[in-house]
């Protein structure tokens, strides 16, 4: 006589809600609609894939589902198209519903966001931007950013932005970069905070324009690339700063110039020009070469000496040359940290702030010219310029242990060719130019 084992009873071995949710993922069991999605097969045509789903569970996840299912106009088919995403993208968004996961990964979390914000899911958009923020990197940048400026995602733009601003040279090497529309390219261009050398940013201009030209089927000469480019990103090219040599064998074989531009450039080399080039003279302040400069003005340092309070901690320079600022060096104790709100301000007109860094600092042993001592370096976001004769302020906000200090500080000092001249501000707290903390400011120095 044969035994017949009972049915299993799914909800009994699913204790929780949740898994019970998860179980009716992608499962016909009670299901009363299906969507038709495409799915990329591995030839050039597309097949038709459903996933079947439950009103409900879509609904009391989803604002638009919601309408949807049970609104006035209530969608009443059993089999919905969505011509609009993928296979892979809409499986995710369900997964979420039912479960409060999701498995992103860079092919999908673009689409998976478009869904998101198409049927109003906050949290799972949420959970997008900070994939994409946590894996952006210059590779994938130019990629990226199309996206999330359509979607408004203010942050992740942002983000974006700092990433072309810092590893501009990386960045428009990137696959991604050759395929971006024309005002994308223009925004680029204009941008005075880029990190690049101007030629190779001119080169990747150029292969855009020769891509674009065999995208269209058109003849890739310079006349036609100009035309492509357009005036505001061939005069937003900063091509004076270039070495003649680079120009030369890089901006003359391009033949995007006119030979009016060209005779220009070659009297402007030679110093022989009588009237003003159409194109700025001026070095991008996100440029700097591999010298970046320590400027110290104390001549001796003391261990283990005061006490903040939250009193904050200032000082007034100017230079005689142009500079890029790239971060300011504060004094700390051997194995702690220091919580520090910094501000850089323009102290003449017309008054702005010119730096804002926060955050938690460790403190460790730095190399200094008169000796060592326990510190930390806070590094900008993007560099900063500073006008030469022009005064800045320097204040910095710290919690934290008794530190290290400097002593016998002087008012003026020559760092690599820069004069830096320091005055005491009115609310310095224990900082002034003989004492006090900003032991050392990194800098390059701009082409004069």
């Amino acid at each position: 006589m044969s035994v017949v084992k009972p049915k299993e009873n799914w909800q009994t071995t699913r204790p929780t809600i949740k898994e019970r949710s998860k179980f009716m993922f992608n499962n016909n069991l009670f299901s009363d609609v299906k969507f038709v999605v495409q799915k990329a097969s591995r030839g050039e045509s597309e097949s038709k894939q459903l996933i079947p789903a439950h009103k409900f569970v879509l609904a009391i996840s989803s604002p638009v589902f919601e309408a949807m299912f049970y609104g006035e106009l209530a969608e009443t088919a059993d089999s919905i198209e969505l011509p609009d995403c993928e296979y892979d993208s809409l499986l995710e968004l369900f997964r979420y519903m039912y479960s409060d996961e999701v498995y992103l990964s860079g092919s999908n979390v673009m689409g998976v966001l478009y869904l998101a914000k198409k049927y109003i899911v906050p949290s799972l958009t949420n959970k997008c931007t900070k994939f994409l923020q946590e894996h952006l990197d210059p590779s994938n940048v130019f990629s990226i950013l199309p996206s999330v400026q359509k979607y408004e995602e203010k942050n992740l733009v942002d983000q974006c932005w700092k990433v072309i601003d810092k590893q501009t040279e990386e960045a428009v090497k990137s696959d991604g970069f050759a395929t971006i529309e024309r005002s994308l390219l223009e925004a680029v261009v204009v941008r005075d905070t880029l990190s690049i050398k101007e030629v190779n940013l001119f080169k990747a201009v150029n292969l855009w324009a020769t891509n674009e030209c065999e995208r269209q089927g058109l003849t890739t000469d310079g006349e036609i690339k100009r035309r492509i480019l357009g005036e505001s990103i061939v005069k937003g090219l900063r091509l004076p700063v270039m070495k003649e040599d680079e120009f030369a064998n890089v901006v003359l074989d391009s033949k995007i110039l006119t030979l009016e531009e060209v005779i220009a450039f070659f009297k402007y080399y030679n110093s022989v020009l009588n009237s003003p080039l159409e194109f700025s003279k001026s070095v991008r302040i996100g440029f700097h070469d591999d010298n970046i400069y320590r400027c110290g003005r104390f001549q001796s340092v003391i261990g283990n000496t005061g006490l903040y309070g939250g009193a904050a901690d200032c000082i007034y320079f100017t230079v005689d040359k142009d500079i890029l600022l790239h971060g300011v060096c504060l004094f700390g104790r051997e194995s702690n940290e220091y919580s520090v709100t910094l501000t850089i301000k323009r102290a003449d007109p017309p008054y702005q702030t010119l730096v804002y860094e926060t955050g938690r600092f460790p403190s460790k042993l730095l190399q200094y010219a008169n000796g060592n001592y326990y510190g930390f370096d806070i590094s900008f976001a993007s560099t900063v310029k500073c006008e030469k004769n022009i005064k800045y302020e320097i204040r910095a906000v710290i919690s934290g242990p008794p530190s290290w200090k400097g002593s016998n500080g002087v008012s003026s000092v020559v760092c690599s060719g820069v004069t830096f001249t320091f005055r005491n501000s009115a609310g310095g707290g224990s900082t002034s130019t003989a004492i006090g903390q900003f032991p050392e400011i990194l800098f390059s120095v701009l082409p004069q």
